[in-house]
């Protein structure tokens, strides 16, 4: 579905790439972004300030740096969050090509201290310097100040320049063969997500109310714009506070300047690792929202990780750990930490095996069902596969809420949205389909029903549950009848131990008188070995009958695959 925004995206996504040409025979391709990726960033900086520039200029002669209220009074003047104190800009640096290098240092440390965070994490000033050294800073400088590169807000609104920001981005990351979807998520993907949990629209219209949306992997920032977006469509005085946590330097920076753009308070984006370092310890929100990594283990957080699981419901990991190969349960677990009291909603994005993975009585399990048995899961959606830039493998949304309304207490939703999706014309990566509107509103809807039909299932919450229970046999005497010990209790015959999963909405008796004595008389169950499990299987749940094919179809086919077989086996000879 190409909008006219994601044309104008595109296109201006492309132009500004262009200037990797300058950059061709000093940097690898896959080092393009380094410098892009800044120089686009103070670009639009410098264009949002150019018209307070030199009202700025002279507030900053009026007013010492050792004045109090000066940053206040600057920020003020220059109608932003953000200002620069230097007499450059990008078109005045070109003016003393000799001493551009000097020049540009001067202009990037004329920023606020938001903005020199932001430089610091793209480690730009390393770049200026090797670009200098190379002879090439001026002609960068020079093309970035082209008609092509003009990020104006006249031309560019901030909701474009944040779908240019994620597109240069994925162009980096494919030349660096880096995983994209680690800092990228579909945006069709995301407006699905923020659609499912904010259902309460007149509440999030109300703007005498403020909410709070907070991103545990914010990478640059896509699922918050979104969620700002969605509440300024309701209504444009409504106030939705974003806070957000990010690993990746660059994508912190990135999500960072956005915030910066777009007037929000930059400082609730934090640049760290959310596992082992939470930099809002103790906060909850109204919603969270989430695309963290999967399949990447934790093993460099363990003692970080193992040391607040060890605070059991007083820490963010009251479940436990899962398996050091995939944090992803890791990161739904502080989402749920960050929870409110009194009501929350959560979005996050698992691969299957945050479903199914893990025996009874594992890491896995045991988190699952703390999930589930506390009520907390609402809902999980199956989108299509290869809807990800990174992988083609089937990926879910999990809602979760803990103000569950009446009817949907007790029980969770399914939704197999595996088929609700248009073919792109051109594939990106691994992403080959996408969620039209009509699909998201069609997905939207069956959620906001909450009613069985061909693509959504109700369960109650233990339906996901069973025990795993040790079943033995006895040995037997010569006669058949069982050996027992002096206590007069079975001695169990090691080779005939196994296993059942009994599903927990079955008593033991009736499983065991079903499917176990009939085929073992005197079968019974060490109960001290039996665990609790939870799992969820779509494809049982949605398993659809085909007839298998016909004998006489098949023969056929192999007949027809014969001749052409012979057929090319004889102009190979004749080729001979």
């Amino acid at each position: 579905m190409e909008t006219k925004v994601s044309k104008i995206v595109s296109e201006k996504a492309s132009l500004i790439w262009s200037i990797a040409d300058k950059l061709v025979g000093v940097y690898k391709p896959h080092e393009y972004g380094d410098v892009i990726l800044p120089l686009t960033v103070l670009k639009r900086f410098d264009s949002v300030l150019a018209e307070t520039k030199n009202k700025v200029l002279e507030m900053a002669k009026k007013y010492p740096e050792t004045f109090a209220q000066r940053d206040f009074i600057l920020k003020e003047t220059a109608g932003q969050k953000f200002y620069n104190t230097s007499k450059y800009d990008f078109k005045r640096l070109l003016d003393d090509p000799d001493n551009i290098e000097e020049n540009f240092y001067n202009y990037i440390n004329g920023y606020s201290d938001e903005v020199k965070d932001i430089i610091k994490n793209f480690d730009l000033n390393r770049q200026i310097k090797k670009m200098a050294s190379n002879g090439i800073l001026y002609q960068v400088i020079d093309t970035f100040n082209s008609e092509k590169a003009n990020l104006h807000p006249d031309y560019v609104s901030n909701i474009e320049m944040g779908y240019i920001f994620e597109e240069i981005i994925r162009r980096f990351n494919e030349l660096s063969n880096e995983d994209a979807g680690q800092h990228y998520t579909p945006r069709e993907v995301i407006e699905l997500m923020v659609n499912l949990i904010f259902e309460d629209e007149e509440e999030l219209a109300d703007s005498s109310k403020i909410k709070t949306v907070y991103d545990g992997a914010c990478g640059t920032g896509g699922m918050l714009t979104a969620a700002m977006e969605y509440a300024k469509k309701l209504n444009s005085s409504s106030r939705m506070l974003c806070y957000g946590q990010e690993l990746n330097a660059q994508t912190y920076a990135i999500c960072k300047a956005d915030m910066l753009i777009k007037g929000e308070d930059s400082n609730n984006i934090r640049h760290g690792n959310t596992l082992s370092g939470d930099l809002f310890p103790g906060e909850t929100f109204d919603y969270i929202i989430m695309n963290p990594p999967f399949g990447i283990e934790w093993k460099n957080e363990k003692a970080a990780v193992l040391k607040e699981a060890e605070k059991g419901s007083d820490g963010r990991f009251p479940a436990g750990t899962p398996a050091i190969s995939d944090s992803q349960l890791l990161f739904l677990q502080n989402a749920i930490s960050k929870m409110k009291p009194e009501g929350s909603k959560v979005a996050i994005i698992h691969n299957g095996s945050a479903l199914f993975k893990g025996d009874a009585g594992s890491g896995e399990s045991e988190i699952r069902r703390y999930v589930i048995e506390n009520d907390l899961l609402d809902c999980i959606i199956q989108l299509p596969n290869d809807m990800f830039y990174n992988t083609g493998i089937a990926t879910y949304i999990w809602i979760l809420s803990n103000k569950k309304p009446g009817h949907r207490a007790g029980k969770v939703q399914l939704i197999n949205a595996s088929e609700f999706y248009n073919k792109m014309r051109k594939n990106l990566g691994s992403k080959r389909n996408e969620l039209s509107k009509e699909h998201i509103d069609n997905i939207t809807k069956i959620y906001g029903d909450f009613v069985e039909n061909e693509y959504s299932k109700i369960f109650d919450n233990d339906y996901f549950g069973y025990r795993k229970v040790t079943v033995l046999q006895p040995e037997l005497n010569e006669d058949g009848t069982p050996k027992k010990n002096k206590k007069g209790e079975y001695i169990p015959d090691k080779k005939l131990t196994d296993t059942e999963n009994i599903p927990l909405q079955e008593t033991i008796e009736d499983y065991m008188n079903r499917e176990v004595i009939p085929f073992a008389k005197y079968a019974y169950i060490d109960e001290s070995k039996t665990k609790i499990g939870y799992e969820i299987s779509f494809t049982k749940y949605f398993y659809k009958y085909q007839e298998p094919r016909k004998t006489e179809e098949i023969m056929k086919e192999i007949l027809e695959l014969d001749k052409k077989l012979d057929g090319v086996l004889k102009e190979l000879q004749e080729d001979e």
